[in-house]
């Protein structure tokens, strides 16, 4: 690792110089099956040739202008993510983020309107925002807190999968205009909660005229099967729901996207971007919605999921370290009773990349165009590694 880098990471002794679908190569001409894909955000694979292509072609023609002028793709794809999402506004960042930091923006303005000095927003123990300190303050995350007090206030943290816990903040706190949640804790252990836990959020907003923010930086985009992950829920439409990862396919966007109540918050002056929305991002997003539109890569996703999550079952059933293997989509947990971390390397060096998060739960988020074929290479470089983890 070069000496003139930070060390914000503790990246593994490899340079990828080329992808290609599923898979990496590196400068030794090495292949990678990638069960990764940049953390949620390749979702369409590496190299896609109709995102090459919308990247390159824009990148002859204009990458940036600001918003001080139109900008004729952030339309396009301001109109394209509305309509999928029936949502009405939205705001283009770099970042998920920045998306959240506009959310969280929007919901203090929310309670400044109405009256509210000190506006707070419940969010979950276990979740994951961001790292500026707004989002890390709102993330229930010790590890990626310690060192950064005082933290931002106007967070009260309750337990995730908990309805009676925000039920009981709503009867004792009058400063809440707000509640921030995952559909699926990614960081936290891909943690997935009770099928009515997001209805019963809704419903508890409405209640309590507060407004239902979704974080759906990673589990937006097809990643768990559903355009969107509150879509397997009967009514969980988000007042604001952010997204960003698979927007781009790896051209950094973030977009924080507001309905109803909560869409005409901000006004000229109140936030703000300088890279946000501009041509090459905008560009390469509304070719991914393309692509995702005009396929069945979100149904795949929804299949290979089921597909691994059935596998990895049927080959770990009886190992006694694991504990529970679970997921949504493309979006896989395997759990054991001890920290893994290790694991990451080992199977790197059997060509497969993959992380673990929580400390003890192995996370796969591959590409949503894995084949039956690669599931299968998955499941068997994985399996022999975690039976023979000590």
């Amino acid at each position: 690792m070069s000496n003139s880098l930070m060390s914000t990471y503790m990246p593994l002794p490899v340079a990828f110089e080329s992808g290609n679908g599923v898979y990496l190569k590196d400068t030794e001409g090495k292949e990678y099956l990638d069960a990764l894909a940049g953390v949620a955000v390749c979702s369409l694979g590496h190299s896609h040739p109709e995102v090459t292509e919308a990247i390159c072609d824009q990148a002859r023609t204009l990458v940036h202008t600001s918003n001080i002028y139109q900008i004729q793709h952030q339309i396009e794809l301001g109109e394209k993510l509305c309509k999928l999402a029936d949502m009405d506004k939205v705001f283009f960042g770099n970042s998920g983020a920045e998306a959240n930091e506009a959310a969280i923006k929007l919901a203090r303005l929310y309670g400044k309107k109405q009256g509210i000095e000190t506006p707070n927003i419940i969010v979950m123990n276990g979740s994951f925002h961001g790292r500026t300190l707004a989002t890390l303050s709102a993330t229930g995350s010790r590890k990626v807190q310690a060192g950064f007090s005082p933290l931002v206030s106007g967070f009260v943290r309750v337990k995730y999968n908990d309805i009676e816990a925000i039920n009981a903040i709503a009867k004792n706190n009058s400063d809440i205009v707000a509640v921030l949640v995952e559909p699926v804790q990614g960081e936290g252990g891909v943690i997935v909660p009770d099928a009515d836990y997001l209805d019963n959020i809704r419903k508890i907003c409405d209640k309590n005229n507060w407004l239902m923010m979704l974080d759906e930086i990673q589990t937006g985009t097809g990643r768990t099967g559903k355009w969107f992950a509150h879509q397997h829920s009967d009514n969980a439409k988000p007042d604001v729901m952010t997204l960003a990862k698979a927007l781009g396919n790896g051209v950094p966007i973030g977009a924080c996207l507001a309905a109803g109540k909560a869409s005409d918050i901000f006004s000229p002056g109140t936030h703000g971007s300088t890279f946000g929305g501009n041509p090459l991002a905008t560009r390469a997003a509304l070719t991914v919605l393309n692509v995702l539109e005009k396929s069945d890569i979100i149904e795949n996703a929804a299949t290979m999921g089921g597909y691994l999550i059935e596998q990895f079952n049927d080959a770990l059933n009886g190992v006694e370290s694991v504990v529970e293997v679970r997921g949504l989509g493309l979006m896989v947990g395997i759990e054991l009773n001890k920290d893994c971390g290790e694991l990451v390397k080992q199977a790197f060096e059997n060509q497969l990349l993959i992380n673990v998060t929580a400390g003890k739960t192995i996370r796969l988020l591959p590409p949503l165009i894995l084949t039956k074929e690669q599931a299968d290479t998955i499941v068997g470089t994985l399996t022999p590694l975690i039976k023979t983890f000590v």
